[in-house]
């Protein structure tokens, strides 16, 4: 719509994305702030209908970031994190069996004793009040859909999306402009896969030099369990079953709070076989022997879906460009085998918070903030992320058998002698281009779920309490409508039907098995990226929908 009619404000500092990186900076620059006598306009924008709403993690939480970002919020009243780890477990799934790894083998920084067990979106809605409470300002269903830049190009703030768009891409008779929040400085911290990252990474060239990104999605449902069956403080992490060898993933079960137990699954998004489905092979791992008992009585409260940075340290870009910086898992923080991110993502937002206000004390505005660039590799996040930056590309290379050994071995080298003899090893190519031709490969059969254990994609989304206004623009964009037909159906089967966690793409054909067309339900979409990520003619691109759309998650 037109730029005329959009409001225009000012801040000193515009953040997107309420998640913990984007609200440990807003904390820490009122913090900066408040220390230095100084007063700091800062705004925060949330895709979802709260903070939280589209947080979705495991999540075993390292606390490092909490504690240096709020000493106190272990004597907080409303902690958001009360269940330490009191037993950590490492298994290899076998088709019928298991076998338990020996805690003394696994790499000291494996240990997850320390850390917390809880929802990480329930972390988010804690942050949120403390950031409130030292004057942020959270504006939630607002989407950031346009980056605003300055007459030397430099990033100027962002502009929200137009609500009230009918599906012709006409105003409808509630249309509301979308607002211009002008900034000194903008905070990109939009998770894994943002739509605005994507745009900055190519403007401002930010990935030359590095590895390409990598990408795992992450499956996740919430149970009540039976008493019995329930261990408060156990972690378990398993690979193997029902992956094959050259296919990377791995699962967790977490017990926590009032007999709760978060169970998931993280597939590596360069697997190769067109006919693989993560929801399914999801589903298809609760019912190993070794799992499948901890749910027996029990209800499934939730369900959700993300897609997840792993290209770590080689695939982090630069973070600084005129104008602004990416933090959290938009910069690719997460560190890999310890299926961990937040606590770096709030280390993200304080150091970005740190470097920005050093550069508005000194009276500067819309430049590159080359100090926080400079400085993460000799940081707690560079520190996180260096010892483990060989095992995801040994893993692609050598499956999960010899992938993983090795791995290990060059943690454990690293931890005794700081060096490693593969050095650094560079990711060979994006995800989307890793699949093969479905005439190469064996077609994956998968079982009907039985409704009690494992079920179907629609059921799973109405727990995920997704909605968007259907009446308005489709959020899933085909650069050519023509190539999930005309090309991946025939080299691939479109894979788009498959890697999708919540049903939104579809071949329907005629009653005859003829004509088929390739439907899009948006109205799914749990706003994951996968398809971005995937779709191996790169041809869907995702954007927010209207302010407020997508999933609700409650504790997740």
């Amino acid at each position: 719509m037109s730029e005329q009619n959009r409001e225009s404000m000012e801040f000193d500092v515009v953040i997107v994305g309420a998640g913990p990186a984007g609200l440990a900076s807003a904390i820490r620059l009122k913090q900066c702030a408040l220390e230095a006598g100084s007063d700091i306009s800062v705004v925060v924008v949330e895709k979802g209908s709260e903070a939280g709403a589209h947080i979705l993690s495991g999540a075993v939480i390292d606390p490092s970031g909490l504690d240096r970002l709020l000493p106190d919020w272990r004597e907080d009243a409303d902690r958001p994190l009360t269940t330490e780890v009191s037993d950590d477990r490492f298994y290899f799934l076998g088709p019928a069996g298991s076998i338990r790894l020996p805690n003394m083998l696994m790499p000291p920084l494996m240990n997850n004793h320390g850390n917390f067990i809880g929802s990480l979106g329930t972390v988010v809605r804690y942050l949120a009040a403390r950031a409130e409470a030292l004057g942020v300002e959270i504006y939630p269903g607002f989407s950031a859909t346009e980056i605003l830049y300055d007459e030397t190009g430099a990033v100027a703030g962002i502009a929200t999306g137009d609500m009230g768009i009918g599906r012709d891409g006409e105003p409808k008779a509630d249309f509301t402009p979308g607002m211009e929040l002008r900034a000194k400085y903008t905070i990109f911290s939009e998770g894994a896969r943002g739509s605005l990252t994507k745009q900055l990474l190519a403007r401002f060239d930010l990935t030359e030099g590095r590895s390409p990104q990598k990408f795992g999605i992450g499956i996740k449902e919430l149970w009540q369990v039976k008493p019995d069956r329930f261990r408060k403080g156990l972690v378990q992490h398993s690979f193997g079953w029902p992956l094959d060898i050259k296919t990377g993933g791995g699962s967790f079960l977490y017990h926590f709070d009032d007999h709760l137990v978060t169970v998931g699954f993280v597939l590596h998004l360069d697997y190769r076989n067109p006919t693989l489905s993560p929801f399914d092979e999801f589903q298809r791992f609760k019912t190993h022997p070794a799992i499948r008992d901890t749910f027996e009585g029990g209800k499934r409260l939730a369900y959700g879906a993300r897609a997840l940075t792993e290209g770590g340290w080689q695939s982090v870009p630069k973070l600084a460009f005129p104008g602004g910086v990416l933090t959290g898992c938009a910069a690719g923080f997460m560190n890999v085998p310890r299926i961990k991110g937040s606590h770096n993502a709030i280390h993200s937002g304080i150091q970005a918070a740190d470097a920005i206000h050093a550069a508005l004390i000194d009276g500067r505005a819309n430049d590159t903030v080359a100090g926080y660039d400079d400085g993460w590799k000799n940081s707690p996040i560079g520190r996180d992320l260096k010892p483990v930056r060989n095992v995801k590309p040994l893993w692609s290379r050598f499956g999960t058998m010899v992938g993983v050994g090795l791995g290990g071995i060059d943690m454990w080298l690293q931890t005794l002698t700081g060096l490693s003899p593969f050095g650094t090893l560079k990711h060979k190519k994006p995800d989307y281009q890793s699949l093969k031709p479905i005439s190469e490969v064996t077609p994956i059969r998968y079982p009907k779920p039985d409704g009690i254990l494992t079920f179907d994609r629609l059921s799973s989304v109405f727990l995920s309490n997704t909605y968007h206004e259907e009446d308005q623009p489709v959020h899933l964009r085909l650069a050519d409508p023509s190539i999930p037909i005309a090309k991946n159906l025939p080299l691939y089967g479109e894979p788009a039907r498959l890697f999708c966690p919540a049903g939104v793409y579809e071949v329907v054909r005629d009653e005859d098995g003829n004509n088929p067309r390739f439907v899009i339900n948006a109205q799914n979409c749990v706003h994951c990226k996968t398809c971005d990520i995937k779709d191996p003619a790169q041809n869907i691109t995702w954007v927010p929908p209207e302010g407020g759309g997508g999933p609700n998650y409650p504790n997740m």
